[in-house]
């Protein structure tokens, strides 16, 4: 299962193979199964007994933009598409425990396995949630599971609040006019209105955030310019902000949108700045963390995260919601190892029945019979 849904990534909200054969599986194991919720999401719904406790288990299941390089029998046929973060692991370890939940039947109550769409980037689990998720298939708590590189297998970890950032992208236009590169003196210089203003960001953090807080703020492109002597009339920045705090993350955005009002009055050139938080940071509630940790514990090395990452998850909708807790399970020390996101990244199977098991703990513990 883990090797054909690698073999076959989908892009967010375009995951139709995908959910389609999530929906069938569910089918024959005897599920009551809702699609087509929030575009591509699925969720099968397993009742036993008459408890009215309730459990939502979440698992990703979009692919990557990316170019595999991993020379894999089972490689991505769709070229430029790639699950180069586990999705597909992530899947098939929820499937799996929805085919053994089904069959022993060891609990009371309800458990929802939810199969969430475009989790890389696009907010599927806002979608959903949109899309009346919660209402359809009530949930008392709600936890998800991702594979993490940076731990060995056969080891999780997790923390109580922040454990994945906050991220932001913004994008921020500097206009002159353009014109030959002999005579700047006649034109704004949008690019080098826009070289200072990069400069500038990269002070934000280390001069408006407290040295006892963390937050990342990246430039990642810019935009401008054909020909050598060409003042160009238009130059584009694009990055990215990363925080956990919401004090905090209010101030980068002001204090970016001065300093590009600044550069703007400075140089002659317009600047117009387009700020979107698209995903809050992730924040674990403290009892569903140590419930995760109680439940890690039960099958494999299971300790306390020192810190969280910098990397974000939108999961962390779903956490605003509902109470619940995001883990890491490591997967490390497989040979070839490779970081998420990397095009040589592969999901290591040795690691299945561990996620397995971590999902139907949770579910039987919570919904004890």
């Amino acid at each position: 299962m883990r090797h054909d849904l690698h073999a076959h990534p989908e892009l967010g909200f375009q995951e139709h193979r995908t959910a389609a054969l999530i929906a069938e599986k569910l089918g024959e194991l005897g599920l009551e199964v809702h699609t087509g919720i929030g575009g591509t999401g699925v969720v099968g719904v397993l009742k036993v007994g008459t408890s009215s406790k309730s459990i939502g288990l979440r698992a990703d299941m979009d692919a990557l933009p990316i170019q595999e390089q991993t020379g894999l029998a089972y490689a991505s046929r769709h070229p430029g598409v790639f699950h180069g973060c586990g999705h597909d692991g992530h899947m098939t370890m929820l499937l799996g425990a929805a085919q053994y939940l089904s069959r022993t039947r060891r609990f009371d109550g309800t458990v929802n396995f939810i199969f969430q769409p475009a989790e890389e980037g696009l907010g599927g689990a806002r979608a959903m949630i949109k899309d009346g998720l919660f209402d359809k298939c009530p949930t008392d708590q709600v936890y998800a599971l991702h594979n993490w590189p940076d731990l060995k297998a056969g080891q999780a970890a997790t923390r109580p609040g922040p454990i994945m950032a906050a991220a932001d992208r913004f994008e921020i236009t500097v206009e002159g006019r353009g014109g030959h590169a002999a005579l700047p003196h006649q034109t704004p210089d949008a690019l080098l209105a826009a070289s200072q203003l990069v400069t500038q960001l990269n002070t934000i953090v280390s001069r408006r955030i407290p040295a006892t807080s963390s937050a990342v703020l990246s430039v990642t492109q810019m935009h401008g310019g054909h020909a050598h002597n060409v003042l160009p009339p238009s130059v584009t920045i694009v990055g990215t902000v990363r925080s956990f705090d919401a004090v905090y993350q209010d101030v980068i955005e002001q204090a970016l949108r001065e300093m590009s009002a600044g550069v703007a009055l400075s140089s002659g050139t317009k600047i117009t700045v387009e700020y979107d938080r698209y995903y809050p940071a992730t924040l674990n509630h403290t009892a569903e963390a140590a419930e995760a940790l109680t439940a890690a514990a039960c099958v494999c090395d299971a300790h306390l995260a020192p810190d969280p990452a910098f990397t974000s998850e939108d999961f962390a909708f779903m956490l605003q919601a509902k109470p619940g807790a995001y883990m890491w399970l490591g997967q490390g020390g497989k040979t070839g190892s490779q970081p998420l996101h990397h095009p040589k990244y592969d999901f290591n199977d040795e690691v299945i029945p561990l996620g397995l098991r971590w999902h139907a703990t949770l579910a039987e513990r919570y919904l004890a019979a």
